[in-house]
């Protein structure tokens, strides 16, 4: 284990990655501290350009558009990191309690994810949204269900491997119970593969809710969100592309340093093959 953060250090992108992350993280957290402006508030004329009061210029609404955008990166990151975490732990949990099982269990969570991945993600979001409405508690649900279904199959196969392992078999002759045998003997022996899940789960969700925002199918104006700023910029395109550019290199920069940060940490910890298999 102690080579494991040496064996980082020597990845230039894997250092450059987590430095995206970290920085996007701290300035959603210290957000409401320095922000000029209530993100919801009209404080000037409407598309102003980038000036010495508004820094990013104005949406078409005169709401200041930095507060906007450094808000609307704490919801993003809530609900990409919500979203993932879920993902992985749920999915990890059923696909272990399915490679524990086997048989009738294992084919009902293999029939039920194939089915899932069958349904395209927009027509998904869309019955669940139609049923449940627009919050954001809704989409962090949503958003977790779609990416548990990659993190289910790639637990799963880790799981069938761990089951012929000596201390799982030797649980079992010890009277152990299914769930202290998947709790206390697998889940341990996954969590490294799980944190990778984490991010490639919170990395594509992130795109997912800044797709669904801009559809209409995400969250609801006046919510300070990224996909929402780049759809209510479109009509402003050629006249103002900041309104596009700016929310979108905040996507962007995002979705790179995780995806940077987790092919350096999956390297570094040996994870290659479960890294490959866990897109999806």
């Amino acid at each position: 284990m102690n080579s494991h953060p040496r064996l980082l250090l020597r990845k230039p992108l894997a250092l450059i990655g987590i430095g995206l992350v970290l920085a996007h993280l701290i300035a959603a957290l210290t957000a409401p501290l320095w922000i000029p402006y209530d993100p919801t508030a009209l404080v000037g004329a409407a598309l102003e350009p980038p000036n010495e009061e508004f820094l990013f210029g104005t949406d078409e609404l005169g709401r200041d558009f930095l507060s906007r955008v450094f808000m609307g990166g704490r919801v993003a990151i809530l609900v990409a990191f919500s979203a993932g975490v879920i993902a992985a732990v749920g999915g990890a949990l059923i696909g272990l309690s399915a490679a524990y099982h086997g048989g009738a269990i294992d084919d009902l969570v293999c029939r039920l994810v194939e089915l899932k991945l069958a349904i395209p993600s927009i027509l998904f979001v869309s019955l669940f949204v139609t049923g449940f409405g627009q919050s954001l508690g809704v989409l962090i649900a949503v958003i977790a269900i779609i990416k548990m279904m990659g993190a289910i199959r790639t637990v799963r196969a880790a799981g069938l491997q761990l089951m012929n392992l000596g201390y799982v078999r030797a649980a079992q002759l010890r009277g152990e119970s299914a769930s202290s045998v998947i709790v206390r003997e697998l889940l341990p022996n996954v969590i490294d593969l799980l944190l990778v899940e984490f991010a490639l789960r919170s990395s594509s969700a992130l795109l997912l809710v800044s797709a669904l925002s801009f559809l209409g199918l995400g969250l609801s104006p006046p919510t300070p969100d990224w996909g929402l700023m780049i759809h209510a910029g479109l009509a402003a395109i050629h006249s103002e592309p900041w309104l596009i550019l700016i929310p979108a290199v905040c996507i962007s920069t995002l979705v790179i340093g995780v995806n940077f940060a987790t092919e350096g940490i999956a390297d570094a910890w040996g994870l290659d093959a479960a890294r490959g298999g866990a897109h999806g």
